[in-house]
């Protein structure tokens, strides 16, 4: 009798209470509760993402850049009537706050660019020519001083100074512009320029399309035809 009631009491202390068992169920089916809604939370999240990517698919390929053009234009706008409004002007409000980084970057960019399209017209081409002589120019500080105390008063001229005439440029000038007239003109001969016409050629041809490709037919076969052009034209062809 001792034996079975001391382990009915062992039953009893290892059993767990009713209000435990009720207390580990109300935490799991919370726990469950919490995970059904982060997955149903994360599907209308995906569900959102799948639009938004469909209607960026749909979108022109630059909408983006079009985007923020749009938006730098009516920021720009927005800008101008206020300058406007304070009676300021908006190219100087502009300019000041363009930082020296942001100067400095697009300077860069305009220098990286080639202004060279080709051959527009004589000013263009001399003026072409002109930024890329200044461009190579190197400051020599010491002459320049040697020039400033021989020059004296006159080396800032005015309408009363007499000073044309009295330069004479020294023997490194005089070098860099016969080395630079001399690339020049070995540039120059590397041209190719339109081919005169020869009036005293024999015509061949019926037409300019015909007249060139005659030229290539006769630049590549001309030497294993030259015997029988020659018969044909003498009349004693076989």
């Amino acid at each position: 009798y001792l034996t079975e009631t001391s382990n009915l009491s062992a039953r009893v202390c290892f059993c767990p209470s009713l209000s435990d068992v009720s207390l580990k169920r109300e935490a799991r089916l919370r726990k469950f509760r919490e995970l059904h809604f982060k997955r149903n939370e994360a599907r209308k999240i995906n569900h959102q993402e799948v639009v938004e990517e469909d209607k960026r698919l749909k979108l022109p390929t630059n909408w983006e850049a079009k985007k923020a053009r749009l938006e730098w234009e009516v920021a720009e706008d927005e800008k101008k009537k206020e300058c406007a409004e304070r009676g300021e002007d908006y190219h100087r409000v502009k300019l000041l706050e363009i930082t020296a980084e942001d100067a400095e970057r697009w300077e860069r960019k305009k220098k990286k660019k080639n202004p060279d399209t080709g051959f527009a017209g004589y000013a263009e081409a001399q003026f072409r020519q002109y930024q890329r002589l200044t461009r190579q120019i190197r400051p020599d500080m010491e002459s320049y001083e040697k020039q400033r105390e021989d020059c004296g008063e006159d080396f800032h001229p005015t309408s009363n100074s007499l000073i044309h005439g009295t330069h004479v440029p020294s023997k490194d000038g005089i070098d860099r512009m016969v080395e630079d007239v001399e690339k020049q003109i070995e540039k120059r001969a590397k041209y190719s320029r339109r081919r005169a016409y020869n009036d005293d050629a024999d015509i061949d041809y019926i037409n300019e399309r015909n007249a060139k490709f005659n030229k290539k037919a006769e630049r590549f076969y001309g030497k294993y035809t030259a015997e029988i052009k020659q018969n044909l034209e003498r009349g004693t062809a076989v």
